[in-house]
């Protein structure tokens, strides 16, 4: 993981490319980091069986291996030229959170600090944690502090399933850790507080964004979970229900109010969840602010009329990510528009900066 606390050995001469890997799909892309406008390398996507992983951590090496190799073998939307990897562990495995201490705090003190908050609140031993943090002033007395741990069982079987493909790892970080870069940067977002919606298959990671990660968490229930309540409400099977979820969605056709009563337990459930981060934002920020937008992502997002339901029963701008118009694609084609924001994920952990890397 990252932190602004050690001295950086990553260079702009040695290039990296992102990795990402989800409950069934392997990404990666690559930028090119000499260039003025981001030029994009190169970029694909694998599928492989979900068995390969289990809670979070990779049991199955040979399976995954197996995918990686026939992606950077075949896959590979232009080129990925370099063996060094930013990489991504799910939000959902990893315990957030945001603490404010003192400006006056040494750095012994600091991490006392943190690992007595990290005791009160991880559900795990902190011996049986990977712990980092970064800082951001909040004002002349206080200071923000940013608390990540992730169980060293899901780390270690990351690293040593990237030991087995020869990769050397530069940075591991949490999905909508990397999800909020490329926001800030392509969606020239840093600056508005926002909620980050991460919709994933099995489940839904919600982040507020206000120029450092304010909070986070995760409810069950994702883009599968959509297309199984639409296959039982309208008696079909899920391949059929997955077609009417992703060609129709929430739209308008002859069989939305059918697929939106079916998905309406689920949506109700997202909404409330997500009014109840709004009401701690708020609250934090004694009323002084307000999120002023909401942002999706990930495979889930793309549902027809998922944005216009949210921002109708929100009050709240919602809109997809859409960052492909920031990098300089030269010849290369874009994925689908369907497939788009899967890609969000990756193309934060492509590019980050030498200065949030330490070794």
């Amino acid at each position: 993981m990252a932190t602004q606390h050690k001295q950086t050995l990553f260079y702009k001469d040695k290039p990296l490319f992102g990795l990402d890997i989800g409950f069934n799909t392997i990404k990666v892309m690559q930028i090119d980091e000499d260039a003025k406008h981001h030029t994009l390398k190169g970029y694909g996507v694998s599928r492989f069986d979900s068995s390969a992983i289990k809670d979070g951590v990779i049991v199955d090496y040979e399976l995954l291996a197996k995918a990686a190799m026939e992606l950077f073998d075949k896959g590979v939307i232009g080129k990925i030229t370099s063996r060094r990897v930013a990489a991504t562990i799910p939000a959902s495995r990893a315990y957030s959170r945001v603490m404010t201490v003192p400006a006056s705090l040494n750095k012994h003190e600091l991490e006392d600090a943190i690992h007595f908050e990290a005791e009160q609140y991880i559900p795990i031993p902190i011996d049986d944690l990977y712990l980092d943090y970064m800082t951001h002033p909040k004002n002349a007395e206080q200071t923000d502090v940013l608390v990540v741990a992730v169980p060293k069982k899901v780390v270690d079987s990351y690293m040593k399933f990237f030991n087995i493909l020869g990769l050397e790892v530069c940075a591991l970080e949490t999905t909508i850790s990397a999800a909020s870069r490329i926001i800030a940067v392509a969606e020239n977002s840093s600056d508005i507080p926002t909620i980050l919606i991460d919709l994933g298959s099995l489940s839904v990671d919600l982040t507020v964004f206000d120029e450092i990660l304010i909070v986070n968490g995760t409810i069950p229930g994702g883009g599968d979970d959509f297309s199984n309540r639409i296959a039982e409400k309208l008696n079909i099977e899920k391949a059929e229900a997955n077609s009417l979820k992703t060609k129709y969605g929430l739209g308008v056709s002859k069989r939305q109010p059918e697929i939106r009563d079916a998905l309406k337990p689920q949506l109700d459930s997202l909404i409330k969840e997500i009014r109840r981060v709004v009401r701690y934002y708020e609250e934090r920020t004694e009323g002084k602010q307000s999120i002023g937008q909401i942002i999706t992502m990930g495979g889930g997002a793309n549902m027809p009329g998922l944005v216009d339901y949210m921002t109708d029963n929100l009050r709240i701008p919602t809109r997809l990510c859409n960052f492909w118009g920031y990098f300089d694609l030269k010849k290369l084609q874009p994925p689908h528009e369907a497939e788009q924001t899967l890609y969000v994920t990756v193309a934060g952990a492509a590019i980050v900066e030498p200065k949030e890397i330490w070794l």
